[in-house]
């Protein structure tokens, strides 16, 4: 006999089919997720499927569903079910998919198992999944499958085995690990790193607004030819949204410097550009030249306020902090045989070193530093300031 409350479908393309899959899940402690992007292939990458894999009634099987988010009009009642704290969501490097799912549908978690960060808590060497995949599961995946154009349908079958595979193992993962953390004495550090995944506000985190300042080679480029440069970058941006493509699509960086460097006025010279293909020339050979001319009588521009300056100078007091904060955060991530990181942040580091709190309730009042690392490393951090700031017997 069938069983009505399964999920039937592995590609969930109708709000019935979610939302029968929602209710299912409701029912489990947990399920793994993952996305995928076409952030290769338009302007501004968007969620082109959300793969969910859970366990089947008593562990016997592992049901794996692909959420079609471009042939749904309603995801909400799959964003109502991840804001749920009683349901955990396990999930590859979280923050990536966090970020994208709020920026995309203002979905936010309620409680988060990041595989990655556990696997980095645990002092992993390798944590990407496909790393741990073959390494655990003797699992290889599709490389060519990373660079798969995921906005287009239909998918092909290829696609939907590799992105099955993304979620398919990471609930046995997400038990593996969660056993050497208890194990270890590291689980309750894990759910701390975990809790800052959701606590923290994605919306504080929008990407900065893109300027061709922040081009790379963007200091090679000679002063007079900025005006240039500039008019070619804004060119570009327009071009490449109205076409829905990545901007390196349309002209790559090191060729748009090329061009407003050289300044061809004219096709045949805009021929002898290298990295301008023949296609290109014919499709926007007429704009570039407007372009170039009309960028040559724009002034030059001038930086931000935070381009072109180097870092302020720490005070001398609190450079000496940062730097013994920094030298005993290094002792303890080799004898824990983790990261640096993973004790704590740089940010952390200096916010501490900056502010020289003096008491536990100071050091808690600085919000880089979690309830966990609070009480685990609070008094040596107290200590480590007390000792720097000490005077000096005079020799």
């Amino acid at each position: 006999m069938a069983d009505d409350s399964k999920p039937v479908q592995s590609l969930i393309y109708t709000t019935s089919s979610l939302r029968r899959l929602v209710d299912y899940l409701r029912g489990q402690p947990r399920f793994a997720l993952d996305t995928e992007s076409n952030s290769l292939y338009s302007y501004q990458g968007k969620v082109c499927l959300i793969q969910i894999s859970t366990y089947a009634t008593g562990k016997e099987e592992i049901l794996d569903f692909l959420v079609d988010p471009l042939r749904l009009k309603d995801l909400s009642p799959l964003g109502e079910l991840l804001v749920d704290p009683a349901i955990e969501v396990v999930m590859h490097a979280a923050d990536n998919d966090i970020l994208m799912l709020y920026r995309s549908y203002g979905f936010r978690f309620g409680r988060v198992f990041d595989t990655q960060l556990a696997a980095r808590i645990l002092g992993w060497k390798q944590v990407g999944l496909a790393a741990i995949l073959e390494k655990h599961f003797g699992i290889v995946s599709n490389k060519r499958m990373q660079r798969t154009d995921w906005g287009k349908r239909p998918l092909t079958p290829e696609q939907i085995a590799y992105a099955q595979m993304d979620t398919h193992y990471l609930l046995p993962l997400r038990d593996r690990l969660a056993e050497e953390l208890r194990r270890k004495g590291r689980w309750e550090e894990a759910l701390d790193a975990f809790a800052t995944l959701t606590s923290s506000d994605p919306a504080t985190r929008m990407p900065d607004e893109r300027t061709f300042w922040q081009m790379r080679a963007v200091r090679t480029v000679p002063q007079e030819c900025l005006g240039v440069l500039e008019a070619l970058w804004r060119w570009r941006e327009q071009k490449a949204q109205s076409l829905d493509r990545p901007p390196f699509k349309v002209v790559n960086d090191a060729t748009l410097i090329e061009l407003a460097k050289t300044q061809p006025l004219t096709l045949d010279a805009l021929k002898e550009t290298p990295g301008l293909s023949p296609l290109q020339v014919r499709r926007f050979g007429e704009e570039l030249l407007q372009v170039i001319h009309a960028g040559r009588q724009r002034p030059t521009p001038t930086p931000p306020d935070d381009e072109g300056r180097p870092e302020p100078m720490l005070d001398e007091a609190v450079q000496a902090r940062y730097n013994a904060l920094r030298r005993w955060r290094t002792e303890v991530a080799q004898q824990r045989g983790v990261d640096a990181d993973i004790v704590l942040p740089n940010s952390a580091l200096l916010a501490i070193a900056t502010l020289n709190p003096a008491t536990l309730d100071a050091l808690a009042a600085l919000p880089e530093l979690t309830a966990w690392k609070l009480a685990t490393y609070g008094p040596q951090l107290l200590a480590i300031l007390a000792e720097t700031d000490a005077p000096q017997p005079a020799s």
